[in-house]
């Protein structure tokens, strides 16, 4: 009878759905909302950064997440910021258009509470058009938002920009 029941346990695990396109949309729905915060932006590795203020509407389904926003620096510069994920089991993929309007490409995986993104520039930044992105939910009312890249000079990681948001 045991001999009968471990290929039948292989089969389902293998065969049938498995819950994790459920947990993603747990998750993501804890993320909608209205958002605002402060952090910094560095708009060049090497520059001083900048303080920027930003306001971010987030809204989730069970497998997208879509945040819209705009944040502010030195008083008078306002630039729109979005991002659209869609997940597919536990991958997530999508695009971000950050302060310069062109369009990049996002992919990745959550871990926790941190949804880990791989970025793919639109244009050469920092040398190469590649860095990492992190969507972080702390605690129930907090959410924090990072890029880091490669400085071009030496290779090590740079926090570019990160940004504290509450509701």
């Amino acid at each position: 009878m045991r001999f009968f029941l471990v290929p039948a346990v292989l089969f389902v695990a293998t065969f049938l759905p498995s819950p994790a396109p459920a947990a993603e949309g747990d998750f993501l729905k804890t993320l909608a909302g209205d958002w605002s915060g402060k952090g910094t932006v560095l708009t060049r590795i090497g520059v001083r950064p900048i303080n920027v203020t930003c306001n971010l509407a987030v809204t989730a389904g069970a497998s997208s997440l879509s945040l819209q926003g705009n944040c502010r620096g030195l008083l008078v510069v306002r630039r729109s910021i979005s991002a659209d994920l869609n997940v597919s089991g536990r991958r997530y993929s999508g695009t971000y258009v950050g302060p310069a309007g062109q369009p990049s490409t996002l992919s990745g995986t959550r871990q926790g509470n941190t949804i880990n993104l791989g970025v793919r520039w639109a244009r050469v930044t920092n040398g190469d058009r590649a860095a990492t992105m992190t969507i972080e939910r702390i605690g129930g009312d907090r959410l924090r938002l990072q890029t880091v890249d490669k400085d071009p000079a030496g290779g090590r990681s740079v926090v570019t920009s990160r940004i504290d948001l509450s509701r």
